[in-house]
């Protein structure tokens, strides 16, 4: 990719992904990703490392316009006024930051007035957590860790080099274009989306929403040998810890909803793995799915494996370069696609999104970061169950997310109870769950 144009004149529609996430920009869809450092920060030494970050990646700095035919654009404003605002609030207890977070969920981004990024401070007398907290239509999770990682960098030294963003401009810069222009590939992939288009016109949806009621998140962290035994486990029997938590997570849905279950799971899928020109540090929020179920006949470490081999199997098929071709000629039908999402009725059980190992250096100069919480993410298109997986300092962290009118807090905790007690009874150790801040 190439600089074609200024910062302050870089500009570019949003795709259809990113259209359905940002929806009409008054309900809110947004990324919340807590971290925890001992030490002292400098309000100046923040706002200066979110000015460089802001420097770095054009889209920080971005508002949302509308053109004449109210299609909405990112454009890029790096001013003195449109920088990432921070709220800064006295830090009352460990658990404060939990509070905070369900209030990030339900504050709605002006992205007229502001950029679709901000910064929650639980200040401390040497100890804060900070919640970055992004629209879902800017970015997903890997590019958030990364700006994270930036963050830290600068925290720790203003004067650091983090590099320069060469920003995705459009479609023609994350398709190669051999495939793009590729007769072949524009006619089938642009009938299927035809296609598609038409169906979302012919599907009835009611027009009354399932009354999401409260909403709520538990979080828990197994302790480091916990978290080795699991990761030792899913190395003897070869399959992966994303496969094991994933049928883990399916039975305990079965074992407590029983009847109300749907036996299905979806997991989002990062699309850098499958397309290069996509890096970590790229500001994009376009992801791949894969849905998972499990067999009925078969005993759990039966499903397991037998279910690597169905992630193993649906991940050779995924094809980002054709699903991103069709979404785009889906314009038409989106406010169709997004009722069917707002208002269909619900088919799976959560999603589940396991982001791995957070390589992040946890000691620095002038403080450490004590714990990186995994994400949590709440939005108004039908089912809002998630739930997020990460390890950090060898401590496997999850947050779980939802609504009580789809999953009533007390079958969430008892949902939480029998995945430990299933991923207690696989490895044979006894399991000792951290408090949310241990």
């Amino acid at each position: 990719m190439t600089e074609r144009i200024t910062i302050k004149k870089m500009k570019r529609k949003l795709l259809f992904g990113e259209r359905m996430l940002f929806g009409d920009g008054k309900s809110p869809f947004n990324i919340v990703i807590p971290f925890k450092i001992r030490g002292k920060i400098k309000e100046a030494d923040l706002r200066f490392a979110l000015f460089k970050i802001q420097k770095k990646h054009p889209w920080l700095t971005a508002a949302i316009r509308f053109d004449e035919n109210k299609k909405p654009w990112f454009v890029a404003n790096l001013t003195e006024t449109f920088v990432i605002p921070i709220r800064i609030v006295d830090r009352l207890n460990d658990e404060h930051w939990e509070q905070e977070s369900t209030h990030e969920w339900k504050t709605v981004f002006d992205a007229t007035t502001a950029p679709l990024c901000r910064m929650t401070w639980l200040r401390g007398e040497n100890v804060s957590e900070i919640l970055m907290v992004y629209h879902h239509c800017l970015c997903d999770g890997t590019a958030a860790l990364s700006i994270l990682t930036e963050l830290l960098q600068l925290l720790d030294d203003p004067d650091a080099d983090i590099g320069r963003e060469m920003p995705i401009m459009g479609i023609k810069d994350v398709i190669p274009a051999k495939v793009l222009n590729s007769y072949r590939n524009r006619t089938k992939n642009g009938l299927i989306g035809k296609i598609a288009t038409l169906a979302l016109w012919m599907i009835p949806v009611k027009k009354v929403a399932v009354e999401r009621k409260k909403d709520f998140m538990l979080h828990w962290r197994f302790d480091q040998e916990l978290t080795k035994e699991i990761i030792l486990f899913c190395k003897n029997n070869q399959f992966t810890v994303n496969t094991l938590l994933s049928a883990a997570v399916l039975t305990a849905f079965k074992a407590v909803r029983k009847e109300k279950a749907f036996n299905k799971i979806s997991l989002p899928v990062d699309i850098r793995n499958f397309n290069p020109i996509i890096k970590k540090d790229h500001i994009f929020a376009f992801g791949l799915m894969i849905v998972l179920s499990l067999l009925p006949q078969k005993d759990f470490l039966e499903n397991v494996k037998a279910l690597q081999k169905e992630v193993n199997d649906k991940s050779a098929k995924l094809n980002p370069y054709s699903l991103m071709m069709m979404m785009e000629a889906c314009h038409p039908a989106l406010q169709n696609f997004t009722n069917f999402l707002k208002y269909g009725k619900s088919s799976n059980d959560c999603m589940f999104s396991n982001l791995g190992k957070i390589d992040i250096p946890h000691q620095y100069r002038h403080f450490e970061v004590e714990s990186i919480f995994s994400p949590s993410v709440m939005g108004p298109l039908g089912n809002t169950t998630t739930m997020i997986v990460s390890t950090y300092r060898n401590q496997m962290d999850f947050t779980f997310v939802a609504s009580e009118g789809y999953v009533p807090y007390a079958e969430a905790e008892a949902i939480k109870e029998k995945l430990i007690a299933i991923l207690k009874a696989q490895v044979g150790q006894p399991v000792e769950i951290l408090s949310a801040t241990a």
